[in-house]
């Protein structure tokens, strides 16, 4: 494995590792959840910044796409729920649903996809923690309603 495919690895599980603990932090509280939710966004900007160093450094287009998406993702995210303080998953505001989760799934996908080809083991591991984070995820919007 050669250093691009380890930092986009590592990327990857970090992303993938950051929502589990978002999520489960969110299960637990809210109020922590919301006040300290801007942090997973901000994490994004050094994402991207990773991105295009693979990019430069010659690493496959994929590697860099998965912290680009992640920065559209956190951007469009921040903006609703900090800056505009939009209330859009109870009731489910469709405008912002659906691009909000369309681009949050690109974003995972992108990152996982391609540790299919640096090694099943890590694309089983991101896999994993994806359906972990999906799981807290949905039990916390189930136990919390905004």
């Amino acid at each position: 494995m050669g250093s691009s495919e380890v930092v986009y690895a590592v990327s990857a599980l970090a992303f993938q590792t950051v929502l589990v603990v978002h999520f489960a932090v969110r299960l637990i509280s809210l109020d922590i959840a919301v006040r300290l939710g801007w942090i997973v966004y901000a994490l994004s900007i050094p994402a991207a910044g990773v991105g295009i160093a693979l990019l430069v450094a010659g690493a496959d287009w994929s590697f860099a796409l998965a912290g680009l998406l992640f920065l559209v993702w956190a951007t469009f995210g921040f903006v609703v729920e900090y800056v505009l303080r939009i209330s859009w998953r109870s009731p489910i505001r469709w405008g912002v649903f659906v691009p909000y989760v369309v681009l949050y799934l690109a974003t995972a996908m992108f990152y996982w996809w391609p540790l299919a080809s640096i090694s099943r083991a890590l694309w089983f591991t991101a896999g994993g923690l994806f359906v972990v984070a999906t799981a807290l995820n949905v039990a916390s919007h189930r136990r919390v309603r905004r």
